[in-house]
């Protein structure tokens, strides 16, 4: 490789998307520490969940990379960061191989899961698994048709934090069901940044997503309401449940939501959105950090 070329670590990384993998991690915390107000933490478990979650985010991300190279929808002309096998970094082949592999360590963190929690996460595993591959891959992507956030909510809010519950109580609560929902907005607001910033690209691609059909305007405005109405549902276990005030932390990021609407409603250059992305990963992160917090100081 040349001088100027990237390492190839460093290639692979830029693959995983390292900026995405919040959504990946932050429900897990959410799971525990829900499992932690009962006084009950196995660290093996919550090791192999945030391993597999990881996991299942990066192999998603590969097939992404690989299924939208291959449909032609990730251009020269995209203001998103270079995908690596459209920008001719790694073969194909290659990244394939990549995913069947990272799909591979999260099926094992999930046999682990099974025999020590139950056969019910061998339902979440797998359905989070052909979901993440079917988003831009097979013969009819959801991803393209407009159903990603859908997806998002369900998989990296709903299943993963109810989940990452089950997995330490093997129980579910309505708790669990209701704290997943604004983390499942979040996460989908990172989806729908990063749609709403590739929109032009996305629509000489026919790849109609929900904010191609929406348009750029509707679109900043759905992001905005999905960040703001994470506040008010993470409030409910505490308003009308056995949870305490300490569920009002995840306000303290607040500033960091109003900012980051605030770039996505003025700005639409690829460099800023990147950055708007970046921010919308990080208050997912922050949030879920405060509520588990939140979570454990209520006990």
């Amino acid at each position: 490789m040349s001088a100027t070329s990237p390492s190839p670590v460093r290639i692979w990384v830029m693959a995983a998307r390292p900026r995405t993998l919040p959504l990946g991690i932050a429900p897990v915390l959410v799971g525990t520490a829900l499992a932690g107000y009962l006084h009950i933490f196995h660290p093996l478990r919550f090791l192999a969940a945030l391993l597999g979650s990881v996991f299942i985010q990066i192999g998603a991300n590969l097939s992404n990379d690989y299924s939208d190279a291959h449909r032609g929808a990730d251009t020269e002309d995209r203001l998103g960061p270079v995908r690596v096998t459209a920008g001719g970094l790694v073969p194909p082949r290659q990244v394939l191989i990549a995913t069947y592999v990272t799909f591979g360590l999260a099926v094992l963190c999930g046999v682990y899961l099974i025999a020590v929690a139950g056969w019910q996460l061998l339902l979440i595993g797998v359905a989070s698994i052909i979901a993440g591959v079917l988003y831009t891959g097979g013969p009819r992507p959801y991803g393209y048709e407009g159903l990603g956030e859908i997806f998002v909510f369900l998989f990296f809010g709903v299943a993963a934090v109810a989940g990452s519950y089950f997995a330490q109580v093997r129980d579910f609560s309505w708790e669990s069901l209701v704290l997943s929902a604004p983390i499942g907005l979040i996460a989908a607001a990172v989806l729908v940044v990063n749609n709403t910033r590739d929109i032009d690209t996305d629509r000489r691609a026919n790849k109609r997503t929900l904010a191609v059909r929406l348009g750029r305007e509707r679109s900043r405005r759905m992001y905005a309401t999905m960040l703001l109405m994470a506040y008010p549902v993470v409030l409910i276990p505490w308003l009308f449940g056995p949870l305490t005030a300490w569920l009002l932390l995840p306000l303290l990021t607040l500033p960091i939501a109003t900012g980051v609407i605030r770039i996505v409603a003025t700005h639409s250059d690829g460099p800023s959105l990147n950055r708007a992305l970046a921010k919308t990963g990080q208050l997912q992160l922050f949030f879920c950090v405060l509520l588990s917090v939140g979570l454990l100081l209520s006990r």
